[in-house]
């Protein structure tokens, strides 16, 4: 009886520590970006996209893009896509040559939050 009893126990717990591993990695870390992080860029986007490794909860989620002086260039309209839920996208005007910092913020639809921040430049 006490054999069976630590087996179960045993096998609980190995469960448990499954369950865990599983959920302990499920953020929403960036994937990739258009542009590309740290890219050189001959042309103005007029979207700044950004994949992430998990499907994200947009009234949660925030995407920013700011010019060398620290001013703000979006047009705040960011909003997931419609087919890919892993997929944050701002509009941004013509953006003159210089370098431009992206700064994220995702939560993940398990409730997690991971941010970042990476940088583009649009050259002549």
């Amino acid at each position: 009886m006490k054999t069976q009893m630590k087996t179960r126990c045993f096998i609980l717990w190995i469960a448990l520590l499954l369950v865990h591993a599983r959920f302990a990695d499920a953020h929403a870390f960036l994937d990739r970006a258009d542009p590309k992080v740290g890219s050189r860029i001959h042309a103005s986007p007029t979207e700044v996209k950004v994949w992430f490794t998990q499907k994200l909860v947009a009234v949660f989620c925030n995407l920013q893009v700011f010019d060398e002086t620290g001013k703000e260039v979006d047009k705040h309209d960011k909003k997931l896509d419609g087919s890919d839920p892993a997929l944050l996208i701002v509009s941004v005007p013509p953006l003159k040559p210089g370098k431009y910092k992206v700064v994220w913020r995702a939560t993940s639809v398990d409730t997690h939050v991971t941010h970042g921040d990476f940088t583009f430049e649009v050259v002549p």
